[in-house]
């Protein structure tokens, strides 16, 4: 049996890979190692490991990622020390591949040890854009380099790949994976999200998520601030809001504090958790499914570009941090201006046509059975000196000028 290290950082990369990991454990040429590390293991950003144990997986490495300080040198130090950490791991369990996930500094340096350590590694969600001004990028483009196979979510992904030079063969467009949970409507029933976050099906309810901006982390404390009294002016029209923490980015320190301090105003129909977990998170999102029912998806989170088609949930989108992503036609966009997001808000409510548009979306992420494919290819690409010894593609012929495009 091929040994397969999957590794997870935080509670959002975990959702979209549990598939992967599922498909993997079920496949009878595959074993699973699971190395959990990060905001999995912090109480500020609600222990989410234990996610993972309710699932019944068997974890097999621990990382806990130091962040001294709110900070991008912090950040820096909190890389270093993780690929130190990550090497240990992987020399214990010694995998034959090992898989990562998306953009963010902990899979980097899962993806700088692996590499270094010569053990082919698999990276999921590359050749995707953020453009607005997160480090996502150009993390996920050098993880695309370092990675062996990569698991794109969308044809244009894969094309951006491959014009990154790297062989046809490697490129696997499999779609994205959370949506294979979605699909077997893996997620909490109306009448669990009535009982367990005491929410009215018959009123409009708001799920909002915003983190910070990497190149723009010091300003984080003051973007959150239009948002929190937009919801505030919402909550008092008898609007639902359900509202978690940010990632622990840089600047994320900032956005907790200010929805702490919202959370000790006790304002009637806005609630703050640290985290809902896929399960409940998913749930609320469903509810959108029904017409009657009048939900939207708020804050600059990945999962309101990339899973909410699916739903069919309206979506706002605050800010920057996703722009240049693949979207459905439910998405509308708007700054960080209180009047804005109220209105944009409220005509995920009311707009008849904004809501038939948002049924009607189509799902550029879809593709059917994700986790298997990925499990499927793991399974039989052969472990030799072609897959660790990458090629590039791209001969760099020149024209009169000195450049070839």
């Amino acid at each position: 049996m091929k040994k397969v290290a999957v590794f997870t950082g935080n509670r959002s990369e975990y959702g979209l890979q549990l598939s992967a990991l599922r498909a993997i454990n079920n496949h009878p040429e595959l074993e699973y190692k699971l190395i959990v590390a990060g905001a999995h293991l912090d109480d500020d950003f609600g222990q989410s490991i234990n996610e993972i144990h309710n699932d019944g997986f068997r974890i097999d490495a621990t990382i806990k990622v130091e962040m001294n300080a709110d900070s991008l040198s912090s950040n820096v130090q909190s890389i270093g020390n993780t690929i130190v950490k990550i090497g240990v791991a992987l020399e214990q369990i010694k995998p034959d591949f090992l898989i990562v996930y998306g953009d963010r500094s902990e899979a980097l340096a899962a993806v700088i040890a692996s590499t270094q350590m010569n053990i082919p590694t698999g990276h999921i969600e590359g050749g995707d854009l953020t453009e607005g001004g997160a480090l996502d990028d150009s993390v996920r483009h050098a993880m695309t380099k370092l990675c062996h196979l990569h698991f794109t979510t969308n044809q244009q992904s894969a094309n951006r790949v491959l014009g990154m030079g790297e062989e046809l063969w490697r490129i696997h467009n499999v779609g994205l994976l959370s949506l294979d949970m979605i699909i077997e409507r893996n997620f909490a029933t109306p009448e669990e999200i009535s009982v367990k976050l005491g929410i009215n099906l018959s009123k409009p309810i708001v799920l909002f998520t915003q983190h910070s901006v990497a190149t723009e982390f010091n300003l984080s404390g003051e973007q959150i601030k239009g948002s929190i009294n937009a919801l505030k002016k919402l909550a008092k029209k008898g609007i639902q809001v359900i509202i978690t923490y940010p990632s622990n980015d840089a600047g994320g320190r900032s956005i907790i504090d200010n929805l702490q301090a919202l959370e000790k105003q006790s304002i009637s129909g806005i609630q703050i958790h640290k985290s809902l977990g896929r399960y409940l998170y998913h749930g609320v999102l469903a509810l959108a499914q029904n017409k009657s029912n009048k939900v939207a998806c708020v804050g600059n989170s990945s999962s309101g570009i990339k899973e909410t088609p699916i739903f069919h949930c309206p979506t706002v989108n605050i800010g920057s941090r996703q722009s240049g992503r693949l979207r459905g036609q439910n998405i509308i966009d708007v700054d960080y201006i209180e009047s804005e997001i109220v209105e944009a808000i409220l005509l995920c409510f009311e707009s008849e046509s904004f809501r038939k548009s948002s049924h009607e979306t189509n799902n550029p992420y879809y593709s059917g059975d994700s986790g298997y494919k990925i499990a499927e290819i793991l399974s039989k690409i052969d472990l030799n000196n072609k897959l660790i010894q990458k090629k590039m593609t791209l001969n760099g012929e020149i024209n009169a000028n000195g450049w070839f495009r």
